[in-house]
């Protein structure tokens, strides 16, 4: 009698475990991201130099740590940057701030719609394992002209 009270115990215990880490799954693939500063550095051979500023927000009880982000910005399903975010923390049900800077290729300048496209992968650290989630961003119609030079 008194096993199987363990192994039930144990039982019950792994499925709380389980469906807790699933609820959680569920939330950090719902982060939110807006963009809150996008400004001009430097113009080089290369392209436009710009500094972005992005806020995320984290809907679930893990503090999650992400590494390097890589990320792209596209118009009319056209690429017109590249980026990397800095390495940040999100804290538990909360927003952070983080800061990175992208390329943008100075060829592509007009186009007739403001459909603009902010996407990446960041990879979240999470007690011994690692998850992937990806974001996307659509830019209000004002950030959106800023990314595509619209005045």
């Amino acid at each position: 009698m008194r096993a199987s009270r363990k192994a039930m115990l144990i039982v019950l215990f792994l499925a709380v475990v389980g469906i807790f880490g699933y609820s959680q799954y569920i939330a950090v693939s719902h982060i939110g991201v807006i963009v809150t500063e996008n400004e001009f550095l430097e113009k080089n051979n290369s392209g436009s130099i710009y500094n972005i500023q992005l806020q995320f927000s984290n809907p679930s009880l893990l503090i999650l740590n992400a590494g390097e982000t890589d990320f792209t910005i596209m118009v009319e399903d056209t690429k017109i940057a590249e980026g990397v975010l800095e390495p940040f923390v999100l804290p538990s049900l909360s927003k952070t701030t983080v800061k990175g800077t992208y390329l943008e290729d100075d060829e592509i300048q007009e186009y007739k719609s403001s459909s603009v496209k902010i996407s990446g992968i960041t990879k979240y650290d999470i007690f011994f394992t690692s998850i992937e989630i990806p974001f996307i961003y659509y830019p209000s119609d004002d950030q959106a002209r800023e990314f595509i030079h619209q005045n």
